[in-house]
């Protein structure tokens, strides 16, 4: 696998409504860190594969919907490794149906997809912890090492923490904002950040409140044995849940583009942009503040749909 383009560009960016509200903006381009595993997803995973092979696991099984970004990376990253992979996919309605993209992407690196009615999947999610269900995932499939939705496990959460070493310099009066989607690079950063700065995730399902905040928490006392208080989330700007993307959200992400030349993922890294500058207009962010924004994952291929 080509080695990731270390440290990712920390690129400062001149807009006139987050200088109004008297800030500065920084972009963190994880997006450009790998052309098959990027951003976060790479960061996630390197401590995983790292921990499989140690194992000596040869498979890696783990669970996503229809258009999951860590589904792709899981896939590539484990043809590139040698390793079988296998996708346990929401939505048995997709079994039949023609393979969207990003799954027929997923199969072209070799995973195995098979597909769980919505209620099964979030049973099987909920139980991965239970002893019971490994054996039933090996029953079928084998000896596999399992990664739970999104990656999100302490020692992805460990991964996520390195990029702030990757910022020299943060205080008092910066703020590190990103998509919080299961809670993993929110907790990483949140981690490794030094006294006196925060970091601010942004929702991008909906109904959220409270049970991603119990996700974070929970990654920081499995990955650190303690909880952090300098962190926080805000749940109004996911337009409309998880992979919904209103006209007025596009917009926004389409204007972002045409003023700085940088292309916009849209279910996840225009969600947090799109908070951020809610905030800076609404004045919720102190004057005299920094704020870096991780973009944490390249936009849909073009023509993808």
């Amino acid at each position: 696998m080509p080695p990731a383009a270390l440290p990712s560009p920390l690129t400062p960016l001149a807009d006139p409504v987050v200088e109004r509200a008297g800030l500065e903006l920084r972009l963190k381009r994880d997006d450009l860190i790998h052309p098959t595993v990027p951003g976060n997803k790479w960061r996630k995973l390197t401590p995983n594969l790292r921990a499989a092979a140690e194992q000596g696991h040869t498979r890696l099984l783990t669970f996503g919907g229809a258009y999951s970004n860590h589904i792709r990376a899981v896939a590539a990253a484990g043809a590139a490794r040698g390793m079988s992979t296998v996708g346990i996919i929401r939505g048995d309605e997709l079994a039949d149906a023609p393979r969207n993209w990003s799954l027929a992407l997923a199969e072209s690196y070799g995973m195995r997809l098979s597909f769980l009615d919505r209620s099964g999947y979030r049973e099987m999610l909920r139980s991965l912890d239970d002893p019971g269900t490994l054996r039933e995932l090996e029953a079928r499939w084998g000896r596999c090492y399992v990664l739970p939705e999104g990656g999100s496990n302490a020692l992805a959460a460990h991964g996520a923490a390195e990029l702030v070493a990757e910022m020299p310099g943060l205080g008092a009066r910066d703020f590190v904002c990103c998509a919080v989607g299961t809670g993993g690079t929110l907790a990483g950063i949140a981690a490794a950040l030094p006294e006196g700065a925060r970091a601010v995730g942004f929702a991008v399902l909906k109904g959220a409140d409270g049970y991603l905040e119990g996700e974070v928490a929970a990654l920081h006392r499995l990955g650190w044995g303690r909880e952090f208080g300098d962190w926080r989330i805000e749940h109004g700007w996911h337009g409309g849940g998880y992979g919904r993307v209103p006209a007025e959200l596009d917009a926004f992400a389409a204007g972002f583009e045409e003023r700085h030349g940088v292309r916009v993922e849209r279910r996840y890294v225009a969600k947090m942009l799109w908070g951020l500058y809610g905030l800076a207009e609404a004045g919720a962010l102190p004057r005299g503040g920094r704020v870096t924004a991780v973009v944490t994952g390249p936009p849909d291929p073009a023509g993808a749909g």
